[in-house]
């Protein structure tokens, strides 16, 4: 699917777009892979590892996606954009507002318009279960750049760029997420937990990436995709990173939710399920032909996708298990 493709990721420095990279690389022979991030001491680094003698395929960019003319630059002659770049502290977002939009609605409507202009194929754009009900400005940007993807195959007319999204929850071992700032507190013997009761949905770096490249190549335009992934309650995982350290409870933080949620109940009456996977369809009635042939099952009218009803968790001995693999 992407061999002999132009592909770019946007945000590709961080943890997602470096595996993403890694795995692109080790099963596809890609024409261009172009990395477009702002920063470039995590290019510089990147290519310490990715360069373009072992790889020639490798580009990188400087650029953020709120410049909409650098985006018509990066975007020519490029068939696949994978979308990851974004604001994505939970915290930062609530006291930095204006930047969160800034990136994650407005950088979103210049990839949107970009691509449609530089006639690219397929853009992805990655989301969270935080998009799902928000409470959180970080949150509500995401829920604002799902929809902003979703409506953006109306703007096509008769062009062939489809726009699709992927929404999953707490990637391990990312960063800024509580594992590794778990194995940084091991050492002082005390770990803060904001609520025992609160749970997640946990995917792991390479799941993530092989779940998007699978929607990649299913994906028709319109639909959000959600995988199937276990949920998690904090204790567990306190536990099992260092079960001999005494657990502090802080409380819940600004814009936190006790648990995430990724398909809502308002979505049930749209939503298929699949083996390993929902899809929840366009509201636009104009899009659904470009389902018909979907296999997947109509679910419950009440149905939500939650993690604290979640019917599939992990175990203490899976979390070491997974957390030993970081």
């Amino acid at each position: 699917m992407l061999s002999n493709r132009n592909i770019l990721i946007t945000g590709g420095t961080g943890s997602f777009g470096q595996k993403c990279v890694e795995t692109i690389l080790r099963r596809y022979t890609p024409n261009r892979l172009i990395i477009f991030s702002r920063d470039e001491l995590k290019q510089f680094e990147m290519a310490q590892v990715f360069n373009d003698r072992d790889y020639d395929c490798i580009r990188y960019f400087i650029g953020d996606i709120r410049d909409k003319e650098r985006l018509y630059r990066a975007f020519k002659g490029v068939d696949v954009v994978i979308h990851a770049a974004a604001l994505k502290q939970v915290p930062a977002a609530e006291y930095n507002p204006l930047e969160a939009i800034k990136t994650n609605i407005l950088g979103s409507q210049n990839v949107i318009e970009a691509a449609i202009d530089r006639g690219v194929k397929k853009v992805l754009a990655l989301s969270t279960d935080k998009a799902a009900n928000p409470i959180n400005l970080y949150g509500a940007t995401k829920l604002c750049s799902d929809k902003l993807f979703v409506a953006g195959n109306s703007y096509v007319g008769s062009d062939e760029t489809r726009f699709s999204v992927v929404r999953y929850g707490n990637v391990m071992g990312s960063r800024g997420s509580v594992i590794p700032f778990f194995m940084q507190k091991r050492a002082e013997g005390v770990l803060p937990v904001t609520d025992p009761r609160m749970t997640r949905f946990w995917i792991t770096l390479q799941q993530g990436v092989d779940f998007v490249l699978g929607c990649l190549e299913r994906m028709v335009g319109g639909e959000v995709f959600v995988p199937k992934i276990p949920s998690m309650n904090i204790m567990d995982l306190a536990k099992a990173i260092c079960p001999a350290c005494t657990i502090k409870i802080v409380g819940i933080r600004p814009g936190e939710k006790l648990h995430e949620v990724m398909v809502p109940r308002d979505d049930a009456h749209n939503t298929l399920e699949f083996d390993d996977h929902y899809l929840i369809k366009p509201p636009f009635r104009y899009f659904i032909r470009r389902f018909d042939g979907e296999s997947g099952r109509p679910v419950a009218e009440d149905f939500e996708y939650n993690s604290g009803t979640n019917p599939q968790w992990l175990s203490e001995d899976q979390l070491k298990e997974m957390i030993g693999t970081l």
